[in-house]
């Protein structure tokens, strides 16, 4: 547990700011490696699968999960469903083996009744509360019986075809800035990268 809890602090300082709902994130990504019984990424033996959207209360969630499981943005191996729910799926790719794990109302009332959430809805910003009022949040969601906090479902298989990363890069043939080979589109007899190609994607 001391070295959950240390992942949670490391967690919290990734986001910038104490909350629920990065504490709930932590949690479900640390319960998804303990069932599928495996570790935290390091490269992309791992892919999460993060219902959040955009522009919402809760999308804090997602830095949680990102910390607790190494599914992160520069290795690709998280992504979005913008679904706006507190769920993610994480899914072991050598094997497909995944498990949904969403988070629980229970202690919404106490949330939304705390100090930390009066002041965010008076619009505070998160880091411009006081550090005591963070953690008093932290404290509720960490503390909590795991039950009350995630709802676990079974291990499934996941049905989905890993492709390998393409390696190497390329200037484009228009503005000569480095460009993923697999990003480049054809126009006329030169390679080009998508905003100079006139595609959306």
């Amino acid at each position: 547990m001391s070295n959950e809890r240390e992942t949670l602090m490391k967690a919290l300082e990734f986001h910038g700011h104490r909350c629920w709902a990065s504490v709930a994130g932590v949690r479900a990504g640390l319960a998804a490696l303990r069932v599928l019984n495996v570790q935290r990424a390091g490269g992309r033996q791992l892919q999460a699968i993060v219902e959040i959207g955009e522009d919402h209360g809760g999308t804090c969630w997602g830095d949680g999960v990102q910390y607790a499981t190494g599914c992160t943005l520069g290795k690709a191996n998280i992504e979005k469903t913008n679904w706006g729910k507190l769920a993610v799926t994480v899914v072991e790719r050598a094997t497909n083996r995944a498990v949904r794990i969403s988070y629980k109302p229970t202690l919404q009332k106490r949330i939304g009744e705390s100090a930390f959430m009066v002041k965010r809805g008076q619009g505070m910003e998160p880091d411009e509360i006081p550090e005591a009022e963070q953690m008093e949040l932290v404290e509720l969601i960490w503390n909590a019986p795991e039950a009350d906090v995630l709802a676990i479902g079974e291990v499934f298989r996941f049905e989905r075809e890993w492709f390998p990363e393409v390696m190497g890069f390329v200037p484009c043939a228009a503005c000569h800035e480095l460009t993923a080979r697999a990003y480049l589109r054809v126009v006329g007899e030169k390679h080009v990268c998508i905003p100079c190609s006139g595609y959306a994607r």
